[in-house]
């Protein structure tokens, strides 16, 4: 179980409710409360200014209307930028939100929050420094924030810079040494792609004393054996396929 003052969680909404709303908006964020979760996952990145927006990608033409690499563009321009209408044009206003505004609404929602900071590169300093100034300013309940990252580095500097937020560390495929890389970092979970685990890896996980949480899970029977090994919790673009028959709401 991934435990907090709000109780028992289970599923995280990936990105918000990546699949009823445009992903990393405050409407993705909000479609996710109105199915009743109680956590979500957002991805932050750093702009060319040193700000800290909500974004996955490393280029804009995805999910907006714009072109070319997120780190190279600025705040200014990015507050231009429709990020709703490549999903629906009922998302059309859309805007890619700022870390604080997406920090503010979330708690405004009630919700707890995954998130995880994305940079692929060694020079990833100043983007943590940017984003724990930022979540000490906005945020309020330390255990209803959990960082992560697949980029190593960045959780050692979140560990030496704010130990007071839990640590997940991110692998598309678990490596041989996950435990000393969990050490190191003081790692309070292992977020892993449920494709990658296996019964001894997770056993193993569960019996050092980690939270196993699994993405990206769209399809609940493909885990059914996983919570029996010890998961914890999942991100779902859609959380719908997790509520029982006839209490899914259609959005």
């Amino acid at each position: 179980m991934l435990l907090t003052p709000q109780g028992e969680i289970r599923l995280i909404g990936h990105r918000g409710a990546a699949a009823l709303a445009p992903e990393n908006t405050l409407a993705s964020f909000r479609k996710a409360a109105e199915l009743g979760l109680r956590w979500v996952e957002m991805d932050v990145s750093l702009l060319a200014d040193g700000a800290c927006v909500i974004f996955h990608d490393e280029v804009l033409d995805r999910c907006t209307n714009g072109h070319g690499q997120i780190r190279q563009a600025t705040s200014a321009e990015l507050a231009t930028l429709d990020a709703g209408s490549w999903f629906s044009p009922q998302f059309a206003d859309e805007r890619i939100p700022t870390l604080s505004a997406a920090l503010i609404e979330i708690q405004r929602l009630g919700l707890g929050l995954n998130l995880e900071i994305k940079h692929d590169a060694d020079d990833v300093l100043p983007l943590v420094v940017s984003v724990l100034e930022t979540v000490r300013q906005q945020w309020r309940d330390p255990h209803s924030l959990l960082l992560s990252s697949f980029n190593h580095q960045a959780l050692r500097l979140c560990q030496q810079l704010a130990p007071e937020y839990r640590r997940g560390q991110l692998y598309e495929t678990i490596p041989a040494d996950w435990m000393a890389q969990l050490q190191q970092i003081d790692a309070y979970s292992l977020h892993c792609d449920w494709q990658s685990l296996t019964f001894e890896v997770a056993h193993a996980i569960k019996q050092a004393g980690y939270r196993l949480l699994c993405y990206t899970v769209n399809d609940p029977l493909c885990v059914a054996r996983h919570w029996s090994w010890g998961m914890d919790a999942v991100f779902t673009d859609d959380p719908r396929v997790f509520l029982p028959r006839g209490q899914a709401p259609d959005l």
